[in-house]
């Protein structure tokens, strides 16, 4: 089967430009193919995982893919469907963001892999040389205003009587479209693939490529991955889930992903995962037989804390995983509870505490010392997984290399108390 059936197979495929006639070019040749990331912040999120790993399968199939991070885009702000002006960033913050970034994504790709190997780049190596007279006649003629204002992106800014669109952002489809120019001319780059909100983009750089070199040049956009709730995904409501482990902790890295509504763990295997459709399919089947949806949530949260954050992270999580939920603390280490007082579970910082009760209370494991008697009496409070069935006056044993403890209320509910 070739590639672009089985990324239909996998449902990556939102929109495709000629696909019979890049079917065939991919077939038959290997070809260069790009993404661009503007480094808006210091990290990418898990909305930025399915191109990632898009660009990964196009590699292993044999062509070669090329990041282009947005040095001088992300000077201006894509607007597609914000409904309000970004903040402008500083070159400094931009410069340092770029670097963090572009060491994520060596994460996913292989750059040292012969002819097919992962390039990255930087767009503000064209744009710094480029002055606004040249761009204005050697790409600006080539676009009509009528064309690029009725685009929905733009349309749905300008009919907006509380928000506009500046003339800056309104040029950044340009911006873009010379992107695709020039990694056509110099780099051979017949492919640009994003998200579907890219669409417009990307059409742009099919058009100046068109008009100015005369060749054709094909688009691909993904899937814009909405929750039941409405919220896009990579965002949650209590943030968004970052790729950066210290802005988003593995650990809760991967409870995001073991807390998928049941109707989206196959479609994500699908996804983010190269295990075969027909594969999926079988789980799918038996998804309600002995946990089978259980472990295949913990499949997919595995793979892919492992592909962002690697195996000694997700052994981390593994053995976290283990203390918290099957009371198993032998292979616990320091540097786990560290993980967890990051953002894993709640934590307070103490001196000095009298008793189990007080604690209780300080968590807001329990809203007075009268619940948390009855808490303990009832069997339903644990210190360091071990069961407590009387007040309990804290010791050094409780103390977990000499600094924590863990204080649990039935199976769910955990402060850590970090002494």
């Amino acid at each position: 089967m070739d590639l672009i059936k089985r990324l239909h197979n996998r449902g990556l495929i939102s929109h495709i430009t000629n696909e019979d006639n890049l079917s065939k070019l991919i077939q038959n040749n290997p070809i260069s193919l790009y993404c661009g990331f503007d480094p808006t912040d210091e990290s990418l999120h898990i909305g930025h995982l399915l191109p990632l790993i898009t660009l990964k399968r196009f590699q292993m199939a044999g062509h070669r893919p090329i990041i282009l991070m947005g040095g001088a885009t992300s000077l201006i702000g894509d607007p597609s469907f914000k409904d309000k002006e970004r903040i402008f960033n500083t070159h400094e913050n931009i410069n340092i963001w770029t670097k963090k970034i572009s060491k994520q994504i060596s994460c996913f790709l292989d750059f040292n892999c012969g002819e097919n190997s992962a390039l990255l780049l930087n767009n503000n190596i064209w744009f710094n040389k480029i002055n606004i007279l040249s761009f204005l006649r050697d790409v600006g003629k080539y676009f009509s205003i009528n064309t690029m204002i009725n685009r929905s992106a733009v349309k749905q800014r300008i009919t907006r009587p509380d928000q506009g669109i500046s003339f800056t952002e309104f040029s950044y489809n340009l911006l873009q479209a010379y992107d695709f120019f020039i990694l056509n001319k110099k780099y051979e780059v017949d492919l640009q693939i994003g998200g579907s909100d890219q669409w417009g983009n990307i059409s742009s750089g099919m058009h100046l490529i068109n008009r100015r070199s005369k060749k054709v040049a094909y688009g691909l956009t993904l899937p814009l991955l909405i929750q039941s709730n409405g919220i896009k995904f990579g965002k949650t409501e209590s943030g968004t889930i970052w790729l950066d482990a210290n802005k988003t902790s593995p650990y809760r890295f991967y409870q995001f992903w073991m807390n998928v509504e049941d109707s989206n763990v196959y479609y994500f295997l699908k996804l983010f995962t190269f295990i075969q459709t027909s594969e999926i399919n079988k789980r799918e089947q038996k998804k309600y037989i002995d946990n089978q949806i259980i472990n295949d949530k913990s499949f997919l949260a595995k793979n892919i804390t492992q592909l962002v954050h690697g195996k000694e992270k997700l052994l981390a999580v593994e053995r976290i995983t283990e203390f918290l939920f099957f009371k198993n603390i032998t292979n616990i280490q320091e540097a786990d509870f560290q993980q967890l007082k990051q953002d894993g579970i709640p934590f307070i910082e103490i001196d000095n505490i009298k008793d189990l009760q007080e604690a209780l209370v300080l968590t807001s494991l329990a809203e007075s010392r009268t619940q948390a008697k009855n808490m303990i009496i009832s069997n339903s409070i644990s210190i360091n997984t071990k069961k407590i069935r009387k007040n309990h006056i804290f010791n050094n044993q409780d103390k977990l290399f000499g600094k924590f403890t863990l204080l649990s209320r039935g199976k769910k509910h955990h402060s850590l108390l970090c002494w």
